[in-house]
Formats: C-alpha cells, structure tokens, sequence
C-alpha cells in the first residue's frame, strides 16, 4: 500500500468543490440556510484521528510501557487514515465550492452571510481532517530495522 499522494487529495477536492458549487448554482435560493457549526463534526473526527495516532505512534515505535501494535489494528489505521483523507479533501473541495458561490451573493440572499460562517468552519474542519487523516497515516510507518528511536 502506498502513501496517499497530495494530488489525488487535490483531485478529490476540485471534483468536490465544481459538484458543490454547480449545486448550488441550480438551487440555492430554494435550500434552507446552513447551521454555522454544520462542519464541526469533521473537526471532532480530526481530534479523535489525532489522539489515536499518537497513541499509536508510541505502540509502533516500541516505547517505554506502550503495548505493542497488533497488525490488524494498524491496517485498520492505515485504512481509516485513508478514508478520513479522502474525506476530508471532497468536504474541503465541497465547503470552498460553497464559499465560491456565497462571496459573491452575499447582498442578494439573506441567508448567504450566515452561509459564509458555515463554510469557513466547514473549511477549518475539512482542513484539520484531512492533516489529522494524513499525521495518522504517517505514524503507521513501521521504524527502519536497525536504526534508533528518533
């Protein structure tokens, strides 16, 4: 299995963001307005995803009182690392689509300000889960044999 390479996430992210914002193109003034916390949840998976990985990090290092890493556990990692990824660069592609549309019509639709809030969290929680996706990733990486702890 290979690292999730920064262009597929971009790719990801673009076809999400012209979906988006062709969507809201076609309905926007019939949709009710967004909840300002609408992208928090991404965030909460972030700092759960985090939290997991540096526990995980000292598991595979092997440090001091850690129990060591089953591989079914760290596959499962690695597998959640990648959806989360994946994830979170379709909702940032998503939430900038929505950005994109709103920042023009701001003054036409009332609910379009409010909207903006929702899509700049929804930005910052994409972001946050899409690094905390890849941080948990990286720390699946099994240590070289032979070389030290860093």
């Amino acid at each position: 299995m290979k690292f999730t390479r920064p262009r597929d996430l971009a790719s990801v992210a673009i076809v999400g963001g012209l979906l988006a914002h062709l969507l809201l193109r076609l309905t926007y003034d019939s949709l009710p307005p967004l909840p300002l916390l609408a992208g928090s949840t991404l965030f909460v998976i972030a700092v759960v995803e985090a939290v997991f990985a540096f526990s995980l990090r000292a598991r595979i290092q092997r440090r001091r009182g850690a129990r060591p890493v089953q591989p079914l556990t760290a596959a499962r990692a690695v597998v959640l690392a990648k959806a989360s990824s994946v994830l979170g660069a379709l909702m940032f592609g998503a939430w900038t689509g929505l950005l994109i549309f709103v920042l023009p019509v701001r003054d036409s639709f009332p609910a379009a300000s409010n909207d903006l809030v929702a899509g700049v969290v929804g930005v910052i929680a994409a972001v946050a889960l899409t690094a905390a996706a890849l941080w948990l990733e990286h720390c699946c990486k099994t240590p070289e044999e032979g070389s030290g702890k860093d």
